[in-house]
C-alpha cells in the first residue's frame, strides 16, 4: 500500500472529504487527490501534520505491507527517514533535512515513532558507535539516567549519555577526549531531548 492509499484510508476512517483534509493541511484539494492517486507525494512537513492529526507515527506512512504466504513467513519491514536536521518551533518537532530512507525490520519497532540518524565523529566510540553508523532513535522527550539520547542543542543534534541531578543535566560523551556538557536550569530552554537510542546499525 503506497503512501497515498494510507492517507485515503485514514481520511475515510474519519469520514472526511479531500477538501476537509486539504483545509487542515493548508493545501489545495487537488494536492490531496494527487497524493491519494499516487501521482505525487506530500512533503515531510505535511506528513508530520497528518501524523499528528490522525494520531499515528510518521513511520506508518512508509511501512511496507506484510506479505502473507501459507508456507513462507515474510518479515514485515518499515521504511524510516534518515534525518539530517530537526527544528523545534512552537513545541512541535519537524524533520527538515531528510537525507533518504532505510528499511528496518518491524521487529525492531515496539510502538511509538522512530527515525534514523547518522553518527558523526568519534565522541561515542566507547559505546561502540562509530562515525557513519546509522542510529535507530525512538522519539520521546525524556530518558532514564545513564541512557543514550539524541539531544537537540539550539539547531544541532548530538548523541550523548544523559545524567540528571539537582535540576542539572549532564551530557556525557563516551570518549575521554570530550568534556561533558553541563546544562544548568537557566539554560534548559536551549536544549531538548528528542529521542532514545534503540539500536546501532553498523556501517561496513
Amino acid at each position: 500500500m503506497h503512501i497515498g492509499k494510507r492517507i485515503k484510508k485514514l481520511r475515510k476512517e474519519k469520514k472526511m472529504t479531500q477538501e476537509d483534509l486539504a483545509k487542515i493541511l493548508g493545501v489545495k484539494p487537488t494536492a490531496v487527490s494527487a497524493w491519494e492517486s499516487g501521482r505525487n507525494k506530500p512533503l515531510m512537513d505535511k506528513v508530520g501534520l497528518m501524523a499528528q492529526y490522525f494520531n499515528v507515527p510518521i513511520s506508518y506512512f512508509f511501512e511496507e505491507d506484510k506479505l502473507e504466504e501459507k508456507t513462507i513467513p515474510i518479515k514485515r519491514f518499515a521504511k524510516l527517514p534518515i534525518v539530517g536536521a530537526i527544528s523545534c518551533g512552537n513545541g512541535v518537532i519537524a524533520y527538515e533535512d531528510i537525507q533518504g530512507y532505510e528499511e528496518v525490520p518491524g521487529s525492531w519497532l515496539n510502538g511509538g515513532e522512530y527515525f534514523l540518524l547518522e553518527a558523526k565523529g568519534d565522541s561515542m566510540i566507547g559505546a561502540r558507535i562509530m562515525d557513519g553508523d546509522l542510529l535507530l532513535i525512538r522519539r520521546q522527550n525524556d530518558v532514564e539516567n545513564g541512557e543514550i539520547a539524541a539531544v537537540l542543542i539550539d539547531d544541532e543534534i548530538v548523541l550523548k549519555r544523559v545524567y540528571k541531578t539537582d535540576g542539572t543535566i549532564i551530557l556525557q560523551s563516551e570518549n575521554p577526549s570530550y568534556k561533558p556538557i553541563v546544562v544548568r536550569p537557566e539554560d534548559m530552554k536551549n536544549i531538548r531531548i528528542i529521542g532514545k537510542l534503540k539500536k546501532v546499525i553498523l556501517n561496513f
